[in-house]
């Protein structure tokens, strides 16, 4: 897999980390750069909620020097309203706008006249988002992450928005190969995203199911995809990063699997950078989930799980994970 130019961006690595809503936060991203990736989003924020000046919107787009190159992405079904936000984001400093046409959530796609995935169904308002977007800023990429379609799992809907897209100065669409109605159950349709490939000359970007190298390999194989997106496969595992890009390199390399004593360590390294950037708070409610992502399958996870769980603060939560020793819960 060659390296992937976006516009003026250039990036080295084709594999590439989706943004997901209450996951990928600063010190997600700042694990996943130290164990290999490039580049990464911002979790999904509402063009309306950043124009209004929003201040938990601009809460999610903290970043650090550490964490670039780095895009945001928007949603939202009004063009101006997008363009405005959108101008917003590169004078912020960002290095890529990417536009939402993928999720799925009844509260975004307002019962398919909204925004999200709904777009899709739209594709005329999804064109005037499009070319209001790429008039309204000057130096960075604009892109356009979407599902197949919103019913339809042909990949129709998908080939219709990413023409648009193309037409309108967007330098690449990323596609998850699963309709809205799918939501993530099922299994992604490489074929599919093979078809908007087809359909279009900038750079597709795959999404769906990527949870070890040989998906990834799959993936490129199916579709013909120019760079690989992965969502939930890579939560508790930053090290899928690299062995995905080694193996799409052309490595022949067994998959690095941690052991046990470099999950716990990067975990508690989550952890700091939690406390750090979100405080101690958000930190505690934050780390119910992810340290449930780095043991999940381990003998005594689901007890690790209820005790960090119940726990009030960050020093009991360190002190479980501490603690936690697979090897004595399998005795």
């Amino acid at each position: 897999m060659m390296p992937l130019q976006l516009g003026a961006l250039r990036l080295t690595s084709g594999v590439i980390q989706s943004p997901m809503a209450a996951c990928t936060d600063l010190p997600f991203r700042i694990v996943a750069r130290e164990k290999g990736l490039e580049f990464a989003y911002l979790e999904m924020v509402s063009a309306h909620a950043l124009v209004q000046d929003s201040k938990k919107t601009l809460g999610l787009m903290k970043t650090a020097e550490a964490d670039r190159p780095l895009g945001a992405q928007l949603v939202g079904c009004d063009p101006a309203v997008m363009a405005e936000a959108a101008a917003r984001i590169e004078d912020m400093g960002f290095d890529l706008v990417d536009l939402n046409l993928g999720c799925p959530v009844p509260k975004v796609t307002g019962g398919g006249d909204g925004a999200g995935s709904a777009l899709l169904q739209n594709p005329q308002k999804a064109g005037a988002i499009f070319e209001a977007v790429v008039r309204a800023v000057r130096r960075i990429p604009v892109t356009v992450k979407m599902r197949l379609g919103y019913r339809d799992p042909s990949g129709r809907e998908a080939v219709e928005a990413a023409k648009r897209a193309e037409g309108a100065g967007v330098k690449a669409v990323a596609v998850h190969g699963r309709t809205r109605e799918q939501r993530y159950s099922g299994d992604a349709d490489y074929s599919a995203i093979g078809r908007v490939k087809a359909a279009v000359r900038i750079p597709v970007i795959g999404n769906g199911d990527v949870r070890c190298a040989a998906d990834a390999k799959r993936l490129v194989a199916e579709s013909g995809c120019d760079a690989v997106m992965l969502g939930r496969g890579a939560l508790g595992n930053p090290w899928l990063y690299r062995n995905i890009a080694n193996a799409l390199a052309g490595s022949s390399s067994p998959d690095f699997v941690p052991d046990f004593a470099e999950k716990k360590a990067t975990l508690l390294r989550h952890l700091d950078l939690e406390v750090l950037y979100e405080g101690e708070r958000y930190a505690a409610n934050n780390m119910k989930r992810i340290a449930a992502w780095y043991f999940s399958g381990y003998p005594g996870s689901a007890r690790f799980r209820n005790q960090v769980c119940l726990a009030r603060d960050t020093a009991t939560i360190r002190a479980h994970i501490e603690g936690f020793d697979p090897a004595g819960a399998a005795g």
